[in-house]
């Protein structure tokens, strides 16, 4: 086996790069992207969010404008599995950002009231489009970054729906840690690595 075949099997072909509100994550998870992609591999912004309010808006642009012109932006909002089984390809990088945002949607993606007590029940979908995304990460032929919100950490939160959003996003991020072949955490901009190898 030569040099270069033994790198790229060895090389983290799934990175989780998640971490509070303003720590640094999307910047780190951009940089990473960049070091993967020497070599001319086609990076792809695989974007969850949606532009449904100004502030939303702001932020978007502001991811943007911190882009260069080397990145594809791809918005996918509901079916990020199938997004990323379409887009993945050997010679790419794929970042999604972000996971959380993703699974908000998925929670609203019906309109329905929830209530403030007792269990929720989230949409039909749900299950079919988390399962669907735990099964591209494990067949994508190319490599994925995946960031993610850490809220678990602060205090319990008011109303049924929060807590089980609270929930569900430690749930998520768990389910593609345990997939990811890196695991990294950012914290004030700085980066600690919780599995695998910093690229």
């Amino acid at each position: 086996m030569t040099k270069s075949l033994s790198a790229s099997l060895l090389q983290p072909r799934v990175h989780l790069v998640f971490g509070g509100a303003r720590s640094g994550k999307s910047l780190f998870a951009e940089q990473t992207a960049m070091k993967l992609a020497q070599g001319g591999k086609q990076m792809i912004y695989l974007a969850t969010a949606h532009g449904n309010d100004t502030e939303m808006q702001a932020r978007i642009a502001h991811h943007r404008e911190r882009r260069s012109a080397h990145w594809a932006t791809v918005e996918s909002s509901l079916e990020l599995g199938a997004a990323i089984m379409t887009h993945s390809r050997a010679d790419n990088i794929i970042l999604v950002d972000c996971l959380t945002v993703w699974l908000s949607n998925l929670l609203f993606s019906v309109p329905q009231e929830y209530p403030e007590i007792g269990q929720i029940m989230p949409p039909a979908g749900f299950a079919i489009q988390r399962q669907a995304l735990l099964d591209a990460l494990a067949q994508a032929p190319g490599a994925v970054i995946l960031v993610s919100n850490e809220v678990g950490m602060g205090i319990i939160p008011m109303g049924a729906v929060s807590r089980w959003f609270v929930d569900e996003a430690g749930r998520l991020n768990q389910a593609v840690a345990a997939i990811a072949d890196s695991v990294v955490w950012v914290a004030a901009g700085l980066p600690l690595v919780l599995k695998g190898q910093p690229c």
